[in-house]
This record gives C-alpha cells, structure tokens and sequence, in this order.
C-alpha cells in the first residue's frame, strides 16, 4: 500500500505539471499576440508613410514591336497569311553603378509600439557604354527611356534631380513597359539615340534623391560593376541580403557600410531580366537590439523547466523530510512561477527589459518565499527555496543575454541541475521511502533502514 501510495504521489505532480502547460502556453499566445500588435503597427506606418524600400537601377529601356508574317489554315483547308504584332523591350544594364547616401533615422509610436523609420539622402551615379540594338527583320524600336525602381513611390521627398551627361531631365512617374522594375519613376532619352534610331551612346546617369522608407532599405546591384556605401547614426543595423558588406564599422556613433558586388558574382542582371521578384540584393534593416517579444518568448520556453525543478524539490522535501504538501499548494506554487512570465512581458513594454526582469523576479521570488516559508514549516526552508528561484532566474538571464552560447549554457545548467538531484538523492533508500520507513543518511556513506 505504501508504494502504491508513492507512485500516486508522483503521479498527481506529474499530472499537476501537466494542468500547468495550459497557463505557461496561454501566457506563449499572449506573447505572440503581442508581436502581432507590433507587426501591426509596421504595417500601419508603412501605410501612411512607406513602407520597406529597395530601390533598382537606374536601367535603360528600349521598347519594341515585332511584326511577323505567318500562314494559317482554315478549317476548309484553305491558306491564307496574316500579321502578328508582339511587343517586348530591350533592357541595357550600366556598366558602372555607384550608389551612396546617409540614412537620417527617427521613430514613430503606435500606441505602446515604436517603429524605426528613416530618410534617406541618396546620390547614385551609372555609366552607360554605348549599346547596339538586336538587329531583327520585322522589328522596330521606340524611344529609349531610363527607368529607376523604387518599391514604395510614396516616400519620394520632393522632385529627385536627374542629370544625363550633366544636362538637366525630367522625371515622370512610373517604369512604361518594365514591369519588372515594379514601381518607379522614368525619364525619356529620345534625345540620346542617334538619327538612325539604332544606337543608344554612352552617357553618365546622375541622381540625388530622398527616399522615407520604414525598417529597411535594399539596393539592386544591376550593375556590372557596383560600389554601394550607406552610413547612418543608428548604432543597431542588420546587415542582410545576398551579400554582406566588405568593409563596415559599427559603434555607439553609428555605422558605415560599404558593398563591391561584380555581375560575375551576382545573378540579379539575370533575375531582372526573367522577371523575378526575388532578385539578390544587398539590405540594411534598422532593428531594436532588444526585442523583448522574442526574449519574452525565449525565457518562457524554459517555464516547464521551473515548474519541473521546483516540484522535484518539493519532493524531495516531502519524502526525504516526511513533510505533507497538499496537491493544491503545488498547484500554487506553480502557478506563481508561470505568472512570472505574464510580468515579464507586459513589464517590458513600459521599461527597459532588464529592468523587467528584475522586477518580475523580485515580486515572484519575495511572494514564494513567503508563502513557502509557511508551507515547509520553518522560514529557513523558505528562504532556501527562494534561493533556488533566485540562481534559476540568474541563470535564466544569462541565458536570454547570451544568445549565441545559449545552447551552451542551457546544456551544462541542466546537467548541473541533474548532477545535484543525484548527489543530493545519492544516499536515499527508495524501497524504504515506498514502505514507509524514513530513510537513515549514515556516516559510511551505505543505505539503511531505521526500524
């Protein structure tokens, strides 16, 4: 009866572990929710400011229609020919590209939510060799026109200044027939094609621009040869993209970035050209170096683990010590460790994290020693408990801080965790613990029963 009453016993903590995994994931989609509020709020300044920008280009354009002669039959046998029109365009890449520009970071609210937001100042330079057009029997070109990619229009500050050659253009909106340029602005070069109308000359392609865009900005390297520098005074960038920069440097002051991409090394020529919308491109973000959603949700991936370690204490005290503690003051207890994170979280989004977290901590492990100190019977037992709370929420911390040696520390804070359950059980007889019988801690170090 006695081991049968021993197996109930561990059977009702583990259950009880069990009812806890409905709060701690409760807690989980709070956090969740929370981000999506965030995610939100991204899109609502994108919506009434802009969003995201990548910019492409500047690419020149040479549209054409092809008129070819084909027989086709009837269904009465007869042949007859007749004249089919198909339209495409020519797409001429600069043979230089060089993109620079500072980018003037600021922050909006929405609500308890602040998204990074910028202006950027952007000078960009192309070189155009002189190009031939594919010569084709039935084919006939337009007037040429430069057009310019910029993903999100409505962030255009002011009228951009266009210069070819150093004479003056005139920006229009929109990319005519380059579709896969998506949103943008064109100029016409009619003016830089010679009298025959087949040959585009070579010209230098000047543009000073300012672009608001919120989060991101990314630069299509269309190039042959592409030298991309961006700089801002946000001390936090991400640096994403299909290539990272070759030169950087990153401080509280700032940081300063700069790309060489060659057309051997990119394959975006070739993706503009087939239309892909994921063409490579190099990309800075503005990103808050705590993201309190992401470290809240992190920390309470580990909510099972103080549940788990906190009942096995529990344990421990009630067989080894013979102390009786009511299935619901473990159900309390538990519950006060989940609520921890429910703290942390909606904490956070007023203070800094860290502080946060101390806050949190302090109120969770001040109520548990407290409360335990009457549960276990003496405020020693309580107070040692609440000491226990205090190294796993340290421990916890370093983790959440140390994001790259994460696995690592987690690993050996699990077996030091194991290792001192084992040296603290070492000794204990649980044969004797099933029967009834208080277990003996002799001086020789072997197991024995007091009868």
């Amino acid at each position: 009866m006695k081991s049968l009453h021993l197996f109930l016993r561990f059977a009702i903590v583990g259950g009880l572990i069990l009812l806890l995994l409905v709060p701690l994931m409760l807690i989980r989609g709070v956090i969740t929710d929370r981000s999506e509020y965030r995610e939100e709020a991204f899109r609502r300044v994108a919506e009434s400011r802009a969003g995201t920008q990548q910019l492409v280009g500047p690419v020149r354009v040479v549209p054409w229609i092809e008129r070819t002669t084909v027989a086709v039959v009837d269904k009465a046998g007869k042949t007859s020919t007749e004249v089919q029109t198909t339209q495409g365009h020519w797409l001429q890449m600069p043979q230089q590209l060089s993109v620079d520009g500072r980018l003037l970071p600021d922050q909006r609210s929405v609500g308890l939510f602040k998204v990074p937001v910028y202006s950027w100042q952007g000078n960009i330079t192309a070189a155009f060799a002189a190009d031939d057009y594919p010569v084709k029997e039935g084919r006939s070109y337009g007037t040429p026109y430069l057009a310019i990619g910029l993903s999100d229009v409505r962030g255009l500050v002011g009228t951009p200044d266009l210069r070819v050659n150093g004479a003056p253009l005139r920006l229009q909106p929109g990319v005519g027939v380059a579709d896969e340029l998506g949103r943008g602005l064109h100029a016409d070069l009619g003016g830089f094609a010679d009298a025959r109308g087949g040959v585009l000359a070579a010209s230098r392609i000047e543009l000073d621009l300012q672009v608001d865009g919120s989060r991101s900005l990314a630069v299509v390297p269309v190039g042959d040869d592409n030298q991309i520098a961006l700089r801002s005074r946000w001390p936090h960038p991400s640096f994403a993209g299909a290539f990272l920069p070759n030169e950087r440097r990153v401080d509280a002051q700032g940081f300063e970035a700069r790309w060489a991409v060659s057309s051997l090394a990119s394959d975006a020529q070739r993706q503009l050209r087939a239309g892909d919308p994921s063409t490579q491109a190099v990309q800075v973000s503005l990103v808050d170096p705590v993201d309190v959603y992401t470290q809240a949700d992190r920390a309470s991936k580990y909510g099972v683990l103080f549940v788990l370690l906190t009942f096995v204490g529990f344990l421990l005290f009630e067989l080894i010590r013979q102390l009786r503690i009511h299935p619901l003051q473990y159900l309390m207890v538990g519950l006060a460790l989940a609520i921890f994170f429910l703290l942390l979280i909606s904490l956070s989004e007023h203070i800094a994290f860290w502080q946060a977290y101390l806050v949190s901590a302090l109120a969770c492990i001040g109520l548990q020693a407290v409360y335990l100190a009457n549960v276990l019977g003496h405020w020693k037992r309580g107070a040692g408990f609440a000491l226990m709370l205090t190294v796993l929420y340290g421990a916890l911390y370093g983790l959440l801080v140390s994001e790259n040696n994460a696995l690592l520390m987690g690993s050996l804070l699990l077996f030091g965790i194991l290792a001192l359950v084992m040296w603290v059980t070492r000794r204990v007889d649980w044969y004797a613990l099933g029967m009834g019988t208080p277990p003996a801690l002799p001086t020789d170090g072997q197991p024995r029963t007091l009868g």
